[in-house]
């Protein structure tokens, strides 16, 4: 994951993806820092929270002066199909149903998750 969001990013997300409310920085921040030796900046976690929420991983809300931010996907795999598909378009799809085509685990998989209430594994 932290290929995608980068080691810190990752552990934002992580931080966004344990609670079950929008968080502010501080909130990411004192998080973060409970697992550290070396304590992180407010600056440095609210720089990410914005890169985050530019690149549609997170999003932003304001909040009386600030902003509260809570993750805008489910997983780094969702961003990951999402950016793929933004990126290539039909091109992606048409390779992934080829991939499908050719595995009949994935194909089943994917029949599965096309049904009403299917979940992915």
């Amino acid at each position: 994951m932290s290929n995608l969001f980068g080691p810190l990013g990752a552990e934002v997300m992580d931080t966004l993806w344990s609670s079950d409310e929008p968080m502010t920085v501080r909130a990411v921040l004192e998080g973060l820092n409970r697992r550290r030796t070396e304590p992180l900046a407010y600056t440095t976690v609210m720089t990410v929270l914005g890169r985050l929420a530019e690149r549609g991983a997170a999003t932003r809300t304001r909040s009386g002066r600030g902003y509260v931010y809570q993750p805008a996907v489910r997983d780094a795999a969702e961003l990951a199909v999402r950016d793929v598909v933004r990126d290539h378009g039909d091109a992606a799809i048409a390779h992934f149903v080829d991939q499908a085509s050719a595995d009949p685990e994935l194909r089943d998989r994917l029949r599965a998750l096309l049904e009403p209430g299917g979940e992915p594994t």
